[in-house]
């Protein structure tokens, strides 16, 4: 077995492969052949440079290079080739087996509107669009037929590349040419559709499987609503709160769609969920990122039930002997800064602390000492949390996050700490704009104050909390004041100076309030002392000053 791919997908295939007792091959570009993952390969060929196109990306490097190694199969795991027809053609005219759907089958779930329309034979639920091949003022007037806001997609595209939201014919006239220009870069192909745009929905997935000989299951729903531009952050099994009627019609159409191409191997059909309702948007034709959850809640190996259905083998369960268990969240771990808008992190892992407890499963890649480097995906590392409940399943999310600690490269923790305090999470289904309208940078500073906990910290009874009044001496400006310090929940302190004037007590409380007169300077200087620098090297060792 080749497998085309990198990181941990491409660690995954091989304790897959390991698995089945089949023998495999990495391959690795330049920049990645000293990484963790490469170095735990059975059998590693660097096949080109760092740019995509000269490694991973290279169709005819990778099929030779099956071919000079003996293999009989190819995985392509996810991203890069994974769902390129003509990688798949390339394969199986060399005389070797691709590990998915035929490339025929690739084609027409591919091309979104061939997807969309072999899916209304079978009846499933979609949102009203326009075919593809029509011009621009074409895609208006049909537009202006159903109403906006509509949806621009590639009828190429995936992976949330290129989608524009419109809101009238005038901006769908302007945006049009660079759609079609974004969607000819990206995939070749510069064909556009449209579809009536759902407002806050979910997004809800059905992870499905067929086999040569007919047969055809599904594993269940994930939610994957927790969304950053169209590109996924954590992903959940069973999707929650979804009426049983609901979950089943969805599982039905998932099937259905499937049976629209006799599909075979490991596939995902996705749809947007609002009010009730549920909506066809895609079936990805390959293995998800997120596959754990639903590999942990029916305890079935995906990755080696695709090697045993592209050897020929029959699904070796019916639908009924797929039974689901427990509750699992993985949350992806990339190398971005969620305090920088969440721009692309680089540089060396320095020190690794992962959390390791029976309910916790890891896919990673890297390791101490690994470099991050921004040739590729920014994903490091998935965790999964595993409970026999949802509420379980967060709850020890939040031990997980705050034990697993990454030095030297920035990544997501923080942001999946800071959603695990959402009430929000934790009591209903987002919408896939949830983390756009709610996170900000400065949604983590509460996060980090309760991080630093001081044993003076004095908790409150219930729903109080504790304030006290203390004498303090700066060391550093000689001077003596008297502070306010209100003992809050989460661990964390509030620090107030207060100044006594000739007509009485002046407070400082914010940084942002302002004396008059001649006060302000004394005022600023002792403000900014207390609440920036001061109170964890002078007044409470370690405390936190907000």
């Amino acid at each position: 077995m080749l497998i085309a791919n990198r990181g941990e997908i491409a660690l995954r295939v091989q304790r897959a492969c390991d698995k089945l007792g089949l023998q495999s091959v990495m391959i690795a570009s330049e920049p990645d052949k000293e990484l963790w993952y490469a170095r735990q390969a059975h059998e590693l060929v660097v096949i080109g440079g760092a740019p995509a196109r000269d490694s991973y990306l290279a169709v005819e490097k990778i099929v030779q290079t099956a071919i000079e190694r003996k293999c009989d199969a190819v995985h392509p795991g996810y991203g890069f080739l994974s769902e390129n027809a003509d990688f798949a053609q390339a394969v199986e005219d060399a005389g070797l087996t691709f590990i998915g759907p035929s490339p025929d089958m690739i084609r027409i779930l591919g091309d979104k509107v061939a997807a969309r329309a072999r899916a209304l034979e079978y009846d499933v639920p979609m949102t009203p669009g326009s075919p593809g091949g029509l011009n621009d003022e074409e895609l208006v007037a049909a537009a202006e037929k159903i109403g906006f806001p509509v949806i621009i997609k590639a009828v190429a595209g995936g992976g949330g590349r290129g989608m524009r939201i419109i809101s009238s014919s005038q901006e769908m006239r302007e945006l049009l040419p660079r759609a079609r220009a974004e969607a000819l870069k990206n995939f070749s192909n510069s064909d556009v559709y449209f579809e009536k745009y759902i407002i806050n929905p979910r997004h809800v997935e059905v992870q499905v499987f067929g086999d040569a000989h007919g047969n055809l299951v599904h594993f269940g729903t994930r939610d994957c609503s927790t969304q950053r531009r169209h590109q996924k952050l954590v992903e959940e099994a069973p999707a929650p709160l979804l009426s049983p009627e609901l979950r089943e019609a969805i599982h039905t159409a998932a099937l259905n769609v499937a049976r629209s191409v006799n599909y075979r191997n490991a596939g995902t059909a996705e749809f947007l969920v609002k009010d009730g309702q549920f909506y066809f948007l895609e079936m990805n034709t390959r293995i998800q990122v997120e596959h754990p959850v639903s590999e942990i809640i029916t305890g079935t190996d995906l990755v080696a039930l695709q090697l045993m259905v592209a050897m020929g083998e029959p699904l070796p369960m019916s639908q009924q002997d797929i039974k689901f268990s427990g509750h699992a969240i993985e949350f992806r771990m990339y190398a971005e800064d969620p305090r920088a808008n969440f721009s692309p992190a680089r540089g060396r892992i320095t020190s690794l602390k992962r959390p390791t407890k029976p309910w916790i499963r890891e896919d990673y890649a890297y390791e101490e000492g690994d470099d991050v480097s921004l040739h590729y995906d920014a994903m490091m590392s998935k965790l999964i949390v595993i409970g026999d409940t949802r509420s379980e399943a967060i709850s020890r999310s939040v031990e997980a996050l705050t034990e697993y600690k990454v030095g030297g490269v920035a990544t997501t923790r923080d942001f999946h700490r800071w959603l695990l305090t959402s009430t929000t999470f934790a009591s209903s289904p987002l919408d896939i704009n949830y983390v756009e309208r709610e996170f900000s940078p400065t949604s983590l500073e509460d996060l980090l104050l309760r991080d630093i906990r001081d044993p003076l910290h004095r908790a409150g009874v219930g729903d109080f909390e504790v304030k006290e009044f203390m004498d303090y001496r700066s060391l550093k400006y000689g001077h003596s004041y008297t502070v306010e310090v209100i003992h809050r929940k989460g661990g964390f302190f509030e620090v107030t100076p207060i100044l006594f004037t000739e007509r009485g007590n002046l407070k400082a409380r914010k940084r942002y309030r302002r004396a008059s007169n001649g006060m302000k300077a004394a005022l600023d200087s002792l403000a900014k002392e207390v609440l920036e620098v001061v109170a964890p090297e002078e007044l409470f060792q370690g405390v936190s000053v907000k």
